[in-house]
């Protein structure tokens, strides 16, 4: 018998090894925000921070809230925005602290007889200091 007609070993356990499945990854729920402007205030002089927001949403109801309650959502991110301190937002640090902040601040209940939102990340689509 010559090597050609003689059977691989890695070839048969492929032939014969059972379909790998395929974890189905459900498509993410992202909800846009409309860009935010505010006057974040320092020592020496004021600057502007100009900064878009997506976030990332657990589940459908939660993308629903989002935008049944929007300008409560809106005013929460602008609270949070103005409080900042502009040597904070500038480091990387500082950026995902006040991800943190706006995610924990959404995750709040907007009525009491609904549970927050599940908000999974915020993420920062655009950001500028001037």
């Amino acid at each position: 018998m010559d090597r050609t007609s003689m059977p691989s070993p890695a070839l048969s356990q492929a032939e014969n090894a059972a379909p790998v499945a395929v974890p189905v990854v459900p498509a993410p729920i992202f909800a846009d925000l409309e860009p935010f402007t505010v006057t974040l205030y320092g020592e020496i002089r004021n600057r502007i921070l100009y900064t878009a927001i997506t976030l990332r949403l657990g589940d459908e109801g939660s993308r629903k809230q989002i935008q049944d309650y929007m300008p409560e959502v809106r005013d929460r991110i602008l609270k949070v925005l103005s409080s900042q301190e502009l040597a904070t937002i500038q480091t990387p640090e500082g950026r995902l602290s006040l991800g943190t902040i706006i995610k924990a601040d959404l995750s709040r209940p907007f009525a009491a007889q609904l549970p927050g939102p599940h908000v999974a990340d915020v993420l920062f689509t655009a950001f500028v200091v001037q």
